[in-house]
């Protein structure tokens, strides 16, 4: 699926998108970076509460694309400026992250072979 095809559903706010057209074949949920790196496969979505600039190092080695964070968190400064180094596309939900994480899920498997994504 195309980044672009989930921003236009308007549950995701865009605070730094380099590539809208980059394509995300999975997702991965998760807060303990070592388990995101040993875990999440290339090209996926990330959902976390973290917000600090580690996740961008962890994004770059795994070569996740885009990172998402759930309503009532903010991306510190620093991780938006390694973000821009590193070209990660940030995302912010409007949503709390359960529902987000239902949300990008639907919307992957429908786009990934038309049912439930494996």
């Amino acid at each position: 699926m195309k980044l672009s095809s989930l921003i236009k559903d308007d549950f995701l706010e865009k605070i730094l998108v380099f590539d809208d057209f980059i394509e995300i074949k999975n997702g991965y949920i998760g807060d303990l970076l070592s388990e995101i790196m040993r875990n999440a496969q290339t090209d996926s979505i990330w959902i976390t509460h973290q917000t600090h600039p580690n996740i961008i190092a962890v994004a770059s080695i795994v070569e996740i694309n885009t990172i998402v964070i759930p309503k009532g968190f903010e991306f510190e400064i620093e991780t938006i400026k390694k973000a821009k180094e590193n070209k990660i596309n940030l995302l912010k939900s409007k949503y709390d992250i359960f529902k987000t994480s239902g949300l990008i899920y639907i919307k992957l498997s429908e786009e990934h072979n038309g049912g439930i994504l494996r």
